[in-house]
């Protein structure tokens, strides 16, 4: 075990670094399930590299998730059986959910460690995050991978990512557990000030209004640990103010509303979603660490 726990060490390690330098970590620590990790730094300069956190699977597979200080994600495989070269092609097949597969290419940076760069723009996060199983097909192999916690895993590494930049290693803890805000007190004296937050949380996230009278969609995971207003900025306009309506953690949907009204909403549609219906998705994943602007993703 001592063994294992060593390999997965010098995966999380050496998956950014190049041919000239080495990571070293990990500072803090990232654990959610079965993922272990922590911030990692470039051994020669001593600065901040990356954020990751890894698992070993019963097939003798390591898995790893990384992002690194310019927002740019990454997963990372080694097999103690595997004998790769620098440089060669290393295809793999991503499948989530048994839904369509995604055709990668991996980079070997070892002869048992690949590392397969995502494209900011690929809805292989979206899939990834919101995936219970996923499989890999490579070297003749299928590999097999639980991902229930991969929801709350990506987060955590974003959480990492944002805490050394704005603090440095010195402010490195358990990055596990995410910033909330101090729950209001729920009656207070008649004459007392109203409650504030002990701090502002810093998330962004996209909704659609869906109603005349300022009915906002959104996902629950971007108001989580809201309290009091929550800032919007409305088609473009100067900043409004929005109070949480309801929020549904299991279905990961929340319904806000601001003040005034509004000619156009988006519809939603009287009939239930079926299987191969044509879909668009809309929104600023991890704003200004995956992306600085709205992506658009279309599939069934």
């Amino acid at each position: 075990m001592k063994c294992r726990a060593a390999a997965l060490a010098v995966l999380l390690c050496a998956l950014f670094a190049n041919s000239n330098a080495v990571a070293r970590g990990p500072y803090g620590s990232i654990s959610v399930g079965n993922w272990k990790g922590g911030a990692y730094t470039d051994d020669q300069t001593g600065s901040f590299s990356h954020c990751a956190a890894g698992a070993q699977y019963a097939s003798g597979i390591y898995f790893v998730v990384m992002i690194d200080g310019g927002g740019r994600w990454s997963l990372g495989f080694m097999h103690e059986q595997w004998r790769l070269r620098t440089g060669e092609a290393f295809p793999l097949t991503l499948t989530f959910d048994g839904q369509q597969p995604f055709n990668v290419h991996g980079v070997p940076i070892g002869d048992k460690l690949v590392r397969v760069p995502m494209p900011s723009n690929s809805s292989l996060i979206s899939q990834f995050r919101r995936a219970k199983t996923m499989t890999a097909y490579t070297q003749g192999q299928l590999f097999q991978f639980n991902l229930d916690q991969t929801g709350q895993l990506l987060p955590v590494l974003v959480n990492c990512v944002a805490k050394i930049k704005q603090a440095g290693l010195a402010g490195a803890g358990d990055f596990s557990v995410l910033p909330v805000a101090k729950p209001v007190a729920a009656a207070a004296a008649p004459d007392s000030a109203p409650a504030k937050p002990d701090r502002l949380l810093d998330q962004t996230g996209t909704g659609f209004l869906v109603s005349t009278n300022g009915h906002l969609v959104t996902n629950a995971h971007v108001v989580q640990g809201c309290v009091g207003d929550i800032q919007g900025n409305l088609t473009g306009e100067a900043p409004a103010k929005l109070r949480l309506v309801s929020s549904d953690e299991t279905n990961d949907l929340a319904l806000l509303q601001a003040t005034g009204t509004f000619k156009e909403v988006a519809r939603i549609r009287d009939k239930a979603i079926q299987s191969g219906d044509s879909v668009v998705a809309i929104g600023y994943p991890f704003h200004g660490l995956l992306t600085s602007d709205f992506t658009v993703t279309t599939g069934l």
